[in-house]
């Protein structure tokens, strides 16, 4: 912004001062500066407000009207320019979190057996220790509930490590299992099926689906204990689970087969162009992704069998030779 901006919004300090003057009293004064507190639009062309950290001020984008000036900062007072730093100079601890039983509000006493200098610990020390560790440990899980809540969390977090699904996916899955353990949905069932059908169903709503081949290979329930007891979960807590999308498992196939963007493009299109003709209700996501990163390739002169593609994408490779056809007729101009 040029030196040619209209100022801050409000009266200034000479008007104030002639208002006061006029008889106008305090009461009244602090009433307008919290009404102009309030604003949330721009008061001249009703545009969206910003806020320009570094100068303090909160801007109109389409006008450029400076409503306000001078903000309090409510950062950090010092800079840090890598992780460590950022840590060894941060007062506060982490945030809650729905990934931990107790939202990590508890204490937790670290393995090393050194004090606060590095030095390790005599042998009576260590013995006290131990003992205070195992006695945290049973305070942080007081009941049943906080020790079957600590279990899941845990296999949740194990298959989400296994499985390369990011921190906001465990996230959702853990609010999802806690739904579940307080609409008491467990009984009859089992701690690990539950917590795999709601890291399978987070995974869903976050548009960064797995397959359930992909589930099965690092869950501890079968297949068919995965299937029943995840339609059962989104039945009873009524989520809203849209049908996977197949272009979301293009970029992963596309990776692993270490093949170029272009591919990745064509695969795209070649599944849009499939959508427009109906082709592909009914028919699994993961195969015609699959099959349509394998016509890409073919399109894009690139060698990849399909015994490459079947085994990335974990399927057969007859699916792949049904579905390649059907995807390079929808999409026959894309050639041309």
């Amino acid at each position: 912004m040029t030196e040619s901006r209209i100022r801050n919004y409000g009266r200034s300090e000479e008007t104030e001062e002639a208002t006061a003057s006029d008889g106008t009293t305090e009461e009244t004064n602090e009433a307008e500066r919290t009404e102009a507190d309030r604003i949330t639009t721009c008061p001249e062309c009703d545009g969206q407000l910003i806020t320009d950290t570094e100068h303090g001020e909160t801007v109109c984008a389409d006008c450029g009207l400076v409503v306000e000036a001078d903000s309090v900062d409510r950062g950090p007072e010092w800079r840090a320019f890598d992780a460590s730093e950022r840590d060894d100079k941060s007062r506060v601890g982490a945030p809650t979190t729905n990934m931990m039983h107790d939202k990590g509000l508890s204490t937790n006493i670290g393995w090393q057996d050194r004090d606060g200098y590095g030095k390790s610990l005599s042998s009576s020390q260590r013995e006290k220790m131990q003992r205070l560790r195992t006695w945290n440990e049973r305070f942080r899980t007081r009941n049943s509930k906080e020790r079957n809540l600590k279990q899941a969390l845990g296999e949740i977090d194990r298959m989400a490590s296994a499985l390369g699904l990011p921190d906001t996916v465990r996230e959702t899955a853990s609010v999802i299992y806690r739904r579940a353990l307080s609409e008491n949905l467990l009984p009859g069932r089992s701690i690990e099926g539950v917590a795999t059908a709601s890291l399978y169903a987070a995974a869903r709503q976050a548009g960064n689906p797995r397959s359930l081949d992909e589930f099965t290979a690092v869950s501890r329930v079968d297949k068919m204990e995965h299937t029943r007891t995840y339609r059962y979960v989104v039945r009873e807590l009524g989520l809203e689970v849209q049908p996977a999308d197949p272009e979301s498992y293009v970029p992963r196939f596309v990776s692993r087969l270490d093949l170029p963007e272009e591919v990745e493009r064509a695969a795209r299109e070649l599944l849009k162009r499939a959508k427009e003709t109906g082709i592909t209700s009914g028919k699994s996501p993961v195969g015609l992704a699959a099959s349509a990163v394998y016509a890409a390739a073919l399109l894009s002169n690139r060698k990849v069998t399909q015994s490459e593609v079947s085994e990335v994408a974990d399927i057969s490779e007859v699916t792949i030779r049904n579905r390649y056809k059907e995807l390079l007729e929808a999409g026959d101009n894309l050639s041309t």
